[in-house]
């Protein structure tokens, strides 16, 4: 007889998986692919270029007809720099919370799905579910890009999606997105008794820098605007800035990062030309009046698109009627894979998974116990929706 598992104890044995993006998650992809496997269902796993990391993809049920689709992504931010009170690889269950790294964000929506499995597998599902594990979400949305590949030439596609990251079990159907870019500046370094012999590339950026803050202020005052959302406009954040070897040398050479978090209706293209026509057409010429090798240049980090899934979609009303809430879907600030299966592939989704945000990339993250349970319940009622008749 195969052993059952529960949420809370298929939750202990993810947190014990150390899938921090640096590191490998293969080891958690083989626990799942042979977990499903004892139930007689097949993992398709889709690795990255190296083989060290592998997105998973599973269908219980029918193949010829969407579906629902489950997913979630299986690595976790770091720890490092941050002072637990427990060992954050070890889940500890106490005060009706379970603490460890990614309990929350967002390995306790994979433990339920998980622990649902042996009912999912022995009902005569009419309508199919698939589940979609992936990896590197957590720096960019990197290893769904490798699934979309793939699952863009299926036969058929999944009919709706549900992402579940931790919304407290509050559905929501749009959230921003973002693009984040490294500058990097090239100027002529030179003796600071004679600052005007060189080109100082960390004041260059500061003034580039302070261009971006300026759109930012634009941003807040003029809109566009979508009050649901807590900061209810686009932002920009420098987040980062390195540059110069000692106060009396000119320095050669700086960078900085920045970010857009943008609403789903605002394109970020026209504020990232601005920033480009700024340090190109202002800037530059400016450096290489006195050095022609000086130079800015633009590495993009990582980007996501947002999601703006319509309030009387399909996938929505599904989901209500799954949780018996009828209220309006919500809107949140941080980003998912969500927006990519919709843009990507054209699978509608959704976010709703146990938890809560706030907990998400904290030293002591915890997971509410009676958030497993209603995610629990949430799967148990999907089972009835697509094992009967309805």
């Amino acid at each position: 007889m195969m052993e059952q598992y529960s949420s809370l104890g298929l939750l202990q044995t993810l947190v014990g998986f150390d899938t921090v993006s640096q590191h490998s998650n293969l080891a958690l992809i083989h626990f799942v692919r042979d977990y499903l496997a004892q139930y007689g269902i097949a993992s398709q796993l889709v690795c990255n270029e190296e083989g060290s990391k592998a997105n998973l993809y599973a269908t219980i049920g029918p193949t010829d007809r969407g579906g629902v689709m489950l997913a979630g992504h299986t690595d976790v931010v770091p720890v490092t720099g941050q002072h637990w009170s427990s060992d954050p690889f070890r889940l500890d269950v106490r005060d009706g919370r379970a603490y460890g790294r990614g309990s929350a964000d967002m390995k306790g929506f994979i433990a339920a799905v998980l622990a649902a499995v042996p009912a999912f597998a022995a009902a005569k599902l009419h309508t199919p579910l698939h589940i979609a594990l992936t990896y590197d979400e957590e720096i960019g949305c990197i290893g769904v890009r490798r699934l979309l590949d793939v699952l863009g030439g299926l036969p058929v596609l999944p009919q709706m999606a549900i992402v579940g990251e931790p919304t407290l079990m509050r559905l929501v159907a749009a959230h921003k997105g973002k693009v984040a870019y490294q500058v990097k500046l090239r100027g002529k370094e030179g003796h600071s008794s004679n600052p005007a012999a060189g080109v100082n590339a960390v004041e260059y950026a500061a003034e580039l820098i302070t261009f971006i803050r300026e759109l930012a202020r634009e941003r807040a005052e003029r809109g566009p605007f979508d009050p649901l959302y807590e900061v209810p406009y686009t932002t920009l954040h420098v987040g980062k800035m390195h540059g110069g070897t000692a106060l009396n040398i000119i320095p050669a050479a700086s960078e900085f990062e920045f970010e857009i978090r943008h609403l789903p209706e605002d394109d970020p293209q026209p504020l990232l030309n601005a920033i480009c026509n700024y340090a190109r057409g202002q800037l530059l010429p400016a450096m290489r009046a006195v050095d022609p090798a000086a130079g800015i240049e633009f590495v993009e980090r990582s980007s996501y698109p947002g999601l703006l899934t319509a309030p009387d979609a399909a996938v929505v009303r599904f989901v209500q009627s799954l949780l018996g809430d009828e209220r309006a879907p919500a809107k949140i600030a941080f980003g998912t894979e969500a927006g990519l299966f919709s843009q990507r592939v054209g699978i509608p989704a959704v976010v709703l998974g146990p938890g809560s945000i706030d907990q998400a990339h904290k030293p002591d993250e915890w997971l509410a116990l009676d958030q497993l349970s209603a995610c629990d319940t949430l799967l148990a009622t999907l089972l009835q929706r697509l094992g009967g008749q309805g």
